[in-house]
């Protein structure tokens, strides 16, 4: 006859794993970013279900080796041995042989298997069984769940099973930590080019239809380095980086001041538009009104770098029209772009400006005529565009608008 064998709560009461199961989701609604603190609710639970003396869940430690991140039951020498020392994933360890399988994995006597190799381990958590789950997301093993006996007693199929169920809780948990990681990420690469609200805005449930795709009316200024070329020939590498970050900084505090969008700046040139993804009134005139500022402030940095032997000048042009405008770029490094006829007429009206000189669309200089003094150019043949151009030079602002 068979000895009666010791039944687990798998066996004996399904409401107890219907309760484990609410509380774990109670914990991930109320704190859905609480890696550790989920993950330890997670392992608790899942351990006195299946009559585990202990449990811990490991997650990648980025150097082909897998960390504990949440234990339970685990004595402090055996916890921290299991934080300070990544498993490596070799058939020998039980996080190693489920994550080279792909599947579940277990030691029925890790103290006497001659293949386990994790002995350090083993003897501070005196665990004698010890089975292993995947934890995966979308097909992709992204964590191990591990479970431990003092004493030598298989788990069981079933045991196992309602493992792989906590294991997809767990799965959620790991993936809101991720996705608060990528939207840090995006954020941080995002305010590289625009103001630090703006970033937060369109990293949010809210500005994802910014970052989507749409189209809306800006105003776009493009400005040039007039002398970069020979300046780039003549200077030392560290005279031309400190002069180019003295300008990005300059420009840069005027650029956050009038609400514009720094879409990218290529050493000498940069892009920018107003009334994306911030909303700017009257985005034509205070796109003006930067233009002028910034080449008043570049006035008096190119006088000090004459005296230092570096000519250079800032051509501006500006221009107004409907773009679209979204994130583009991969991830890791994303940028807020647009595109249109728009920001290349700027381009090709700063490409006409002389040192010193701001150069307006025609439609741009009808919505600040009431503000502005500026001399006719004419219409100009501008590369990519089949019809002239109507130009102004813009001499100044004389006027507030309203």
């Amino acid at each position: 006859m068979t000895a009666p064998t010791r039944r687990s709560a798998v066996a004996s009461d399904l409401g107890a794993q219907l309760d484990a199961l609410r509380e774990v989701l109670r914990a991930i609604s109320a704190s859905p970013f609480d890696l550790e603190g989920v993950l330890g609710i997670v392992v608790e639970r899942m351990s006195k279900l299946c009559d585990a003396d202990m449990g811990i869940i490991y997650l990648p430690a980025g150097d082909n080796s897998f960390r504990a991140v949440a234990a339970y039951a685990t004595n402090p020498e055996h916890t921290e041995y299991e934080r300070s020392h990544p498993t490596p994933l070799t058939p020998g360890t039980m996080v190693g042989r489920v994550v080279l399988s792909g599947e579940r994995a277990q030691f029925v006597d890790a103290e006497t298997d001659p293949s386990y190799t994790w002995k350090e381990g083993r003897k501070l958590g005196g665990f004698r069984t010890i089975a292993g789950v995947p934890i995966r997301k979308e097909g992709q093993l992204i964590g191990v769940v591990g479970l431990a006996r003092s004493a030598v007693r298989a788990f069981s199929d079933d045991e196992l099973a309602l493992v792989e169920t906590f294991a997809d809780q767990a799965a959620i948990v790991i993936d809101n930590v991720r996705l608060v990681g990528t939207i840090q990420r995006q954020r941080e690469e995002l305010a590289r080019y625009l103001p630090s609200t703006v970033a937060e805005l369109i990293s949010s449930p809210d500005g994802e239809q910014l970052l989507a795709g749409h189209r809306r009316e800006v105003s776009a200024v493009f400005t040039d380095l007039r002398g970069f070329t020979n300046f780039a020939e003549s200077a030392e590498p560290e005279e031309m980086l400190d002069v180019l970050r003295e300008y990005h900084r300059e420009m840069g505090a005027i650029i956050v001041a009038h609400h514009g969008t720094l879409e990218h700046f290529a050493g000498d040139g940069m892009m920018v538009f107003l009334n994306d993804p911030e909303e700017v009134p009257d985005h034509t005139a205070e796109a003006v009104r930067m233009a002028v500022e910034m080449r008043d402030r570049f006035s008096g940095l190119s006088e000090r770098w004459r005296r230092l032997g570096f000519d250079l000048g800032l051509g501006i042009g500006v221009s107004v029209g409907y773009a679209t405008l979204g994130r583009i770029g991969f991830e890791g490094h994303l940028g807020y772009a647009i595109l249109g006829s728009v920001p290349n007429l700027a381009a090709r009206l700063c490409a006409v400006a002389e040192p010193g000189q701001i150069v307006l669309s025609g439609r741009v200089h009808s919505r600040v005529e009431a503000i502005v003094s500026a001399t006719p150019l004419g219409q100009l043949e501008l590369k990519g565009f089949r019809r002239p151009v109507d130009a102004y030079a813009l001499v100044d602002v004389v006027a507030s608008a309203g």
